[in-house]
């Protein structure tokens, strides 16, 4: 992500207009880059946002993903995780943690699909599945 310091220049960014909840759930992707899902961001900030609901932070989320200020990543069989890092870069869950992490790899743009002559494709999603390395040695104990 680029030097915006604050929640509110980044939702300037994308065309979004600042909200007391769109910025406490910014400044939560900011500051937690962990890829939370809607109700990892909803139990933390219901703490003193008493009366944020679940659907607000849903709505919110669909709003900055389509605005293109997050992905949302479908890596996770229970829940979409959100990513505020838009740039190209692959992800890996650990199927034993949960955990998921940013992989950089080069030149994902310039990904050759063959026989994708007739297609225009406008999003590539990437994503590895496996142990990492503490759930691994657990495993193989």
């Amino acid at each position: 992500m680029d030097s915006i310091v604050t929640a509110q220049d980044y939702l300037a960014k994308y065309g979004i207009k600042p909200s007391v909840q769109r910025i406490a759930i910014m400044e939560y992707l900011m500051e937690h880059r962990t890829h939370p899902s809607t109700d990892e961001i909803h139990s933390v900030l219901i703490k003193w946002m008493p009366t944020l609901s679940k659907t607000t932070v849903y709505n919110t989320l669909k709003l900055f993903t389509e605005q293109g200020a997050l992905t949302a990543l479908g890596i996770d069989d229970r829940n979409i995780r959100y990513d505020i890092d838009v740039s190209d870069h692959a992800h890996f869950i650990c199927l034993g943690c949960g955990k998921v992490y940013d992989i950089p790899v080069d030149h994902l743009d310039k990904l050759i699909v063959r026989g994708g002559e007739e297609l225009t494709i406008t999003e590539t999603h990437l994503y590895y599945k496996g142990y990492c390395k503490l759930c691994d040695n657990k495993r193989l104990k």
